[in-house]
């Protein structure tokens, strides 16, 4: 076959693009090719000397040309000129497909030099204008009619991947997603015809966002805005993105972006009146939080109307840590996506909008992309844009702030493609705007629009950038603006007469004066039906606690069905004893264990209505074998019925389960469940760290969501995190979880923060925080050796009756007469030392637990220790060192002092202070456990605070 095909050179007749097709399906796929063509391609690919080496995954045609000079694929010749250049034509066209980008005019500013490229040169073809006319087979190629002339075909490349638009596809692996893209930009060479009335919303759109951050300018001299002047093309694309999704169903969009040109966005986009923004700037608007924020952080929603209907548009409230807010807006996405059904991700979009140095620079990007297409984070595909300035606050030398040739070759990670655009070219914009949002609901992938443009001012409007990029700024000084050139273009073109640009900057300043829009999309009135209402889980007071039980047979028919698996479905050895144990657990034979209790809480809560979402790496099972709430078939893989969830087949109509395990990532995955909390109240969201430490990865969305958001924003959010703790003698990180930091974000009834140390108690915690009518995030320094210890168990009347105890006092016979000491605690050294009190024999100390550190139940520690009149010694013991743990949070605020009398005194009784969490050394570890103890005890003296 091949020395019949190759022999007669029928290559290069109509079956060139069949084997340029055969090729790419080969590359994507071997197995999808027959048998012959895949020896064939095989052979290709050890030829030396291939000229696939110019460019990365060229098609056949590069290999083929260079063996056909030396004569390869004839047996008599070498083959015919004409045939050389045909293959040579093919090959061009690949190069241009694969790095055209880089000769294309994308910098409004004009300072790049074009990179020196041989590839894209025809001489590097031995191509010349002798051959203008000579007409070949154009391949694939979709710019010029299949046959063409040499120079039709050179002429619709440059204007297709040189022109305005640059564009990065073709590392993608799926040969109908690169086809798709050629198809949308090689028949029109990159340019779409616009009527004169969208042409003139274009200049209009530009024109709000230039006139807007001048009059901002000009009346608040000074103050920080972050501006958009050399990008208001933003607010076009982001014009052209809501019309478009709109009118292809998507009728809620939510967008995370930073500070720059996001006031714009607020007005411009969403609608916001600009009187709101005056106010804002004049320090008039309502103090309603306890904190608030400042203006360029602030979000805001709206409806607005759209070819295809009412569409709800949400900016999210961020912090000033770049990026951080992106997997926070993805997850609020997913969230409101499932409330939705089946057809959520072509209902709600994601909209990120990047800054350049930012968007290569911060690290939970990689991580969010790399969760991207996952079944339990995928939103379907998020549409970024860049704004490119070209420089990062002060760093305009890409030499300084990357190591890649662009800001978004991040995105390459997950195949998405780029479309660089010149941000001086409004059309251009317009056109990669749509043709990414298609792509997006065509394939359900991410997608990226690089806006390439400038940044007018500097960082903020009292920088100086003449400091440090002094040749930038004299061009940028020189730069008419986007407005300018665009609406000159215009009037050339006759689209407007003269003074029709200064017309629309005139009217739309008038309105502006009156603290009004030119054009407001906003729906007044108008209410989303898939809108949630937060008031009654947002209480002016905090809400300790509420009824938490569950009747008793209704706790053995969910133990029985926790217990029951499909015919046929055979779990692991191990995993068959815990499931037996636990069916002794539902009919009262054994005490319920954590993992039970636990899988209790979440069942009694999913039949009740209420959600439940668990994530986190390895949450499953979970880190330390106690959870099993996804069981697995030894006999079958994952996606063959392999995997069951008991929780989701309690009966036949419950709420939905969610259990996933997540990506090796703590910040981007903490920060999409937090997003996902803020836009659902009817659901138990679950976040469990592998160890305690692991959060100090995600430590940014801690302090500046979890904690704060609802000061500052007053966005409300149930997000449960279960972080593992407890000093096991397994070293310095995998000991504590730092109860000492989330104890000093601790103020104003934000959160709460315990650490249960019955599986009673987190059965209790649980449920209050999935059906109390109040959402506050909560922090549980949850166990690990607790998961199986004799004594961590409980009845299960427990679970049936009582509440969670936020104090736990005594609970051995002792006569409270004869205390002496009271010893309070919380957690796993609680079981140590009862079992050193018993072996010891002692009488004298009676042992409390704090099972709520915040907000601290002053009532019941004093109830409890008013129990021992004769105790003068009340001790804080725990098992961080002095300066971690609870103690300087409890003391500083005097919880414990202010509920002693004259004649009791405070102890502390801790490890020593340290710079690390814990001790490496095993038996340097077991020598501190044995003072720890012996000190609390009163056997010896450990230490005593002033």
């Amino acid at each position: 076959m091949m020395n019949q095909l190759f022999g007669n050179s029928l290559l290069f007749g109509g079956n060139a693009p069949f084997v340029e097709e055969l090729y790419e399906n080969y590359l994507d796929n071997p197995g999808s090719v027959s048998e012959q063509w895949r020896d064939y391609f095989d052979k290709l690919a050890q030829l030396p000397g291939s000229v696939a080496r110019d460019v990365p995954h060229l098609p056949v045609i590069n290999a083929f040309a260079e063996q056909a000079r030396k004569g390869g694929y004839r047996a008599a010749a070498v083959a015919p000129v004409d045939d050389q250049k045909q293959v040579r034509v093919l090959q061009m066209i690949s190069a241009y497909r694969f790095i055209g980008d880089r000769w294309a005019n994308l910098d409004p500013l004009k300072r790049t030099p074009r990179p020196d490229l041989p590839q894209l040169d025809p001489a590097h073809y031995g191509l010349s204008d002798a051959d203008l006319n000579t007409v070949f087979n154009a391949g694939s190629f979709k710019g010029t009619p299949s046959r063409a002339t040499y120079g039709q075909i050179y002429d619709a490349l440059r204007a297709t991947y040189c022109g305005s638009i640059g564009v990065e596809y073709m590392y993608i692996s799926t040969l109908a997603e690169k086809r798709w893209i050629q198809d949308r930009l090689e028949p029109v060479h990159a340019k779409q015809s616009y009527t004169p009335d969208e042409r003139k919303r274009m200049l209009e759109r530009l024109t709000a966002a230039e006139t807007l951050e001048r009059y901002l300018h000009t009346r608040y001299v000074g103050q920080k805005r972050f501006s958009l002047e050399g990008g208001e093309s933003l607010i076009l694309a982001m014009d052209e993105l809501i019309r478009v999704a709109g009118a292809g169903g998507v009728d809620e969009i939510v967008v995370g972006m930073a500070h720059r040109g996001r006031l714009n966005v607020l007005v411009n986009t969403l609608g916001k009146e600009p009187a709101m923004l005056f106010d804002e700037f004049e320090g008039k608007k309502a103090q309603d939080l306890t904190a608030g924020d400042v203006k360029y952080h602030m979000g805001y929603s709206s409806d607005v109307s759209t070819p295809g209907g009412p569409c709800h548009l949400t900016l999210a409230f961020n912090p000033s840590h770049l990026e951080i807010v992106n997997p926070v807006v993805v997850g609020s996405v997913y969230s409101r996506q499932r409330r939705r059904g089946a057809d959520g991700k072509d209902k709600v979009l994601a909209v990120l909008i990047h800054g350049d140095a930012a968007v290569a620079g911060q690290g939970v990007n990689q991580e969010m992309l790399n969760f991207a297409q996952t079944r339990g984070y995928g939103v379907g595909g998020t549409v970024h844009i860049v704004v490119n300035n070209q420089i990062g606050f002060t760093t305009s030398d890409p030499r300084d702030y990357r190591s890649s040739l662009y800001c978004t070759d991040i995105f390459k990670m997950a195949e998405a493609p780029i479309f660089h655009v010149n941000g001086d070219d409004p059309e251009a914009v317009a056109l990669v705007t749509r043709i990414a949002l298609d792509f997006r609901r065509t394939f359900k992938k991410d997608v990226v629009v690089d806006i390439v443009c400038y940044r007018k001012l500097g960082h903020n409007e009292q920088d100086e950038p003449m400091v440090t990029q002094p040749l930038m700024y004299q061009k940028i000084h020189a730069h008419p603006g986007t407005r300018k050139l665009y609406a000159d273009k215009l009037v050339a073109e006759g689209v407007l007469d003269a003074a029709g640009p200064d017309e629309i900057i005139a009217d739309y300043r008038a309105h502006l004066d009156r603290g009004e829009l030119l054009y407001n999309p906003v729906l007044a009135g108008y209410k989303h039906p898939m809108t949630i209402d937060w008031t009654p889980f947002v209480s002016p007071k905090y809400i300790e606690t509420c009824d938490t039980r569950v009747p008793m047979a209704e706790l053995q028919r969910l133990a029985e069905r926790l217990t029951t698996l499909p015919e046929g479905f055979t779990v692991h050895s191990r995993v068959r004893k815990i499931i037996e144990d636990r069916r002794q657990m539902g009919e009262g034979k054994l005490p319920v264990d954590w993992g039970m209790a636990e899988n209790l809480a979440y069942a009694s809560v999913l039949v009740s209505g209420y959600g439940v979402r668990v994530s986190g790496e390895d949450v499953g099972r979970s880190t330390f074998f106690h959870r099993h709430a996804a069981l697995h078939d030894q006999n079958r893989e994952h996606w063959d019925r392999g995997t069951y969830y008991p929780l989701s087949h309690l009966q036949d109509r419950q709420a939905r389960f969610q259990c996933f395990d997540s990506v090796l990532s703590e910040e981007a995955v903490l920060a999409f469940e937090y997003g996902y909390s803020t836009a659902n109240p009817h659901e138990l969201i679950v976040w469990e760290a592998q160890f305690g430490d692991f959060a100090n990865g995600a430590q940014v969305v801690i302090d500046q969501f979890i904690a704060s958001g609802e000061a500052k924003w007053g966005r409300a959010s149930g997000l449960v995190l279960l972080l593992p703790h407890g000093y096991e003698g397994q070293g310095p990180e995998h000991s504590s979880a730092r109860i000492e930091r989330y104890m000093q974000l601790c103020a104003e009834m934000n959160m709460e923060v315990c650490q249960p140390s019955t599986p009673a108690q987190v059965f209790h915690m649980l449920r209050r925080q999935a059906v109390r009518n109040q959402r506050k995030p909560l922090v549980v320094f949850s166990p690990k050796s607790l998961l199986r210890h004799k004594d961590a168990t409980s009845a299960l009347e427990e679970l049936s009756e009582g509440e969670f105890q936020r104090v736990i006092g005594e609970v051995e016979p002792i006569n409270a007469k004869k205390v002496t000491r009271v010893v309070f605690c919380s957690g796993k050294v609680y079981y140590d030392l009862i079992a050193a009190r018993h072996e010891k024999k002692i009488s004298h100390i009676a042992i409390a637990r704090l099972e709520q550190f915040y907000p601290f139940p002053q009532e019941s520690f004093q109830e409890e220790l008013a129990k021992y009149p004769k105790a003068s010694e009340v001790v804080w013991c725990q098992e961080e060192p002095r300066n971690q743990g609870a103690w300087y949070w409890i003391a500083s605020r005097q919880h414990l002092s202010r509920s002693l009398s004259d004649k009791q005194h405070l102890l502390l009784v801790s490890r020593p202070a340290s710079a690390s969490p814990a001790v490496g050394y095993y038996s340097k570890h077991n020598a501190q456990q044995k003072a720890l103890i012996d000190s609390a005890l009163g056997e010896i003296e450990y230490y005593k605070p002033a």
